[in-house]
């Protein structure tokens, strides 16, 4: 078995070439980036994302996202091992939620068991070439010594690097996530009256996780020391796939050296289940390159909700779910970028970003019609508002569709019934609202999409009349937006209003 997983992992052959992909997502991704002084960008090495999506039987669904390190091997084999201890017949619809738990457990010990499996050999040649660098050894001579080092280098790039992972099950309409490290998952309820409301999965397994610590603690490291370097062997989680150095010689490295037993694990943490009946929304599951490059760029209070406004606005823009997820990545790539280049406080964080990978996954949630241009049949009216974060000093603006409904109601590009009517919008019917509602699976917190509460506001109870164009006069108010801009941009010289000459005049 050992042998034949070796073959795989040496071939371009997939465990799960016959399996048909998921046609409801979409996956956008971007390579790594270091920005240098004149703001241009190097990639520093190729892409070690990973990513599946997979519709199996009996309404079985599976999606992961794995943000690899030190190399692509471990996210790329995960990517295929997990999938095939999952859709090949381990699952069906008589399964409970604890059946299900143990199902997803064991099969992240099948990976990790497995992945070791493929590198035995080079573990055993590297330890057998190690010997003949021992200082006592005088049978072997400069240059078979040279060439020693040589493939023991090789042998080490080999065998090193792992992964975190998140992944989505969807059974009998029910969502399971399970989690090993720091990548996320959002799930974005859409209410009837236009509320979005945001739901983060699960904490990430790092170093400032009290849950972590303790039981690091439990097994005999010195959780203190941990929390204060904030990383074990140049990553900040505290579980993950693959890894060797870290799961087998842990004893050796200083700060997990007391531990009792492995302290870096593979076990994953599972939540769930939650019924998606009647949900109408859409999952998110984000690698930590892509968490980092927007926290960086605006903080981490409003990352959940900025990102989830950010597909929303495009969901109601395109119609194809791989443009959407690939659009949001580009959307904070530039941001990242932008905020480096601006100079201002938060540039520092923004000197480089790793890959990001991000996947959508819609819940009776419906595209744009891509027939329809934006501004076609008086039905849908781009808006530019502002992301604003109060810890951020870079504003962002984003479009977002808001649709005037007839005699549906229709929120922020969401159809609350199964067909849009085509005629002129009814005037008096109800405005669309596009408002972000925050909760946590941890801290139950709750909070708007803006730092303070105003990126939207939601219009009176008469709504505008649309005019011979049917086009509606603007009711965003953008007094934040002026106010932030202009005390940004002021360069001390007279303005009008304080506002740098932007606004109405």
């Amino acid at each position: 078995m050992a042998a034949q997983r070796r073959n795989f992992m040496q071939s371009h052959q997939s465990w799960t070439d016959d399996l048909p992909p998921c046609e409801m997502c979409g996956v956008g991704t971007a390579t790594n980036c270091v920005y240098g002084p004149d703001g241009k960008g190097t990639v520093s090495h190729p892409n070690e994302d990973g990513h599946l999506r997979f519709r199996g039987e009996d309404g079985c669904f599976l999606y992961g996202v794995f943000n690899g390190y030190d190399g692509s091997r471990v996210a790329s084999f995960a990517s295929q091992c997990l999938t095939a201890e999952l859709l090949l017949g381990q699952l069906n619809s008589s399964h409970t939620d604890i059946d299900v738990r143990r199902i997803l457990t064991q099969a992240f010990d099948v990976v990790e068991k497995s992945y070791f499996e493929t590198i035995d050999d080079a573990l055993a040649e590297k330890a057998h070439l190690s010997n003949y660098l021992q200082p006592h050894n005088e049978n072997v001579s400069f240059h078979k010594n040279q060439k020693v080092q040589e493939r023991l280098k090789e042998l080490e790039q080999e065998v090193s690097g792992g992964a975190t992972a998140v992944v989505a099950l969807i059974l009998n309409n029910r969502l399971y996530i399970a989690s090993v490290g720091t990548n996320r998952a959002l799930l974005c309820k859409s209410s009837s009256d236009g509320q979005n409301q945001v739901l983060q999965i699960g904490r990430p397994h790092s170093t400032d996780n009290e849950d972590e610590l303790q039981r690091l603690a439990a097994l005999g490291v010195d959780s203190s020391r941990v929390r204060q370097a904030g990383q074990i062997s140049g990553q900040s989680s505290t579980r993950r796939l693959g890894d060797y150095r870290v799961k087998f010689n842990y004893n050796e490295i200083e700060l997990l050296s007391a531990a009792k037993t492995r302290p870096v694990i593979a076990e994953p943490e599972i939540h769930g289940s939650h019924s998606l009946d009647s949900v109408t929304g859409f999952l998110l599951l984000m690698s930590e390159g892509l968490i980092n490059a927007l926290e960086s760029a605006h903080g981490p209070e409003q990352a959940n909700q900025e990102i989830v406004a950010m597909v929303a606005a495009e969901l109601a823009l395109q119609s194809v779910l791989e443009a959407v997820a690939q659009s949001v990545v580009e959307r904070v790539k530039r941001l990242h970028h932008d905020v480096y280049v601006s100079g201002r406080q938060r540039a520092t964080f923004c000197s480089r970003h790793e890959d990001m990978t991000l996947l959508i996954r819609t819940l009776n949630y419906p595209l744009a019609d891509g027939t329809l241009r934006p501004t076609q049949d008086g039905r849908i009216y781009p808006v530019s508002v502002p992301y604003s974060n109060s810890q951020s000093t870079s504003k962002t603006s984003v479009t977002l569709s808001l649709v005037m409904p007839s005699q549906n109601t229709l929120t922020n590009g969401t159809n609350t019934a199964s067909t849009l009517e085509e005629g002129t919008p009814t005037p008096g019917s109800q405005s669309p609202t596009a408002t972000l509602q925050s909760t946590n699976t941890q801290t139950q917190s709750s909070s708007s999409s803006s730092g303070d509460g105003s990126l939207f506001r939601q219009r009176g109870s008469q709504a505008a009349q649309p005019d011979e164009t049917g086009r509606v006069p603007p009711y965003v108010d953008f007094s934040q937006f002026y106010r932030l801009w202009g005390g940004d941009h002021s360069d001390g010289q007279s303005t009008v209003g304080g506002l740098g000459g932007l606004g109405p005049q």
